[in-house]
């Protein structure tokens, strides 16, 4: 499984971005593509066309819900990376991802590194 946040899909709807060509050859690997719904709701924020919308709904599975096993790593994520202002929303979507044992494709890497001892496995 493979999850993608906000920044990678928003490059994968553009036709031929290198995030596209990924995109294209986890589809036809049958890799199994999701999002955490907080991703979701960033992407839905937009600006986003209806079309993208559709797109996006066909390709990935049901957003994965927060939960509250989510919310204790999150928050034990934010206090460890020092409560870094604007960084909580990256650790609410890298806790989803560990819990579901998913790996978070990113157009943000350097973001998202430091929850890797934390069990995140980045999407090569």
């Amino acid at each position: 499984m493979i999850h993608l946040d906000t920044g990678f899909l928003i490059r994968a709807l553009a036709r031929n971005s290198q995030e596209d060509r990924r995109l294209r050859a986890w589809l036809k690997g049958a890799e199994p593509l999701g999002m955490s719904a907080i991703s979701w709701t960033e992407f839905l924020c937009g600006p986003v066309g209806a079309e993208d919308i559709e797109l996006a709904s066909r390709i990935l599975r049901e957003p994965v819900a927060f939960n509250s096993a989510d919310a204790a790593l999150t928050a034990q994520l934010f206090n460890q990376g020092g409560r870094r202002r604007g960084s909580l929303t990256d650790c609410m979507i890298a806790a989803s991802a560990i819990r579901t044992g998913a790996a978070l494709a990113t157009t943000n890497p350097a973001d998202f590194r430091r929850f890797e001892p934390a069990g995140l496995t980045l999407a090569a």
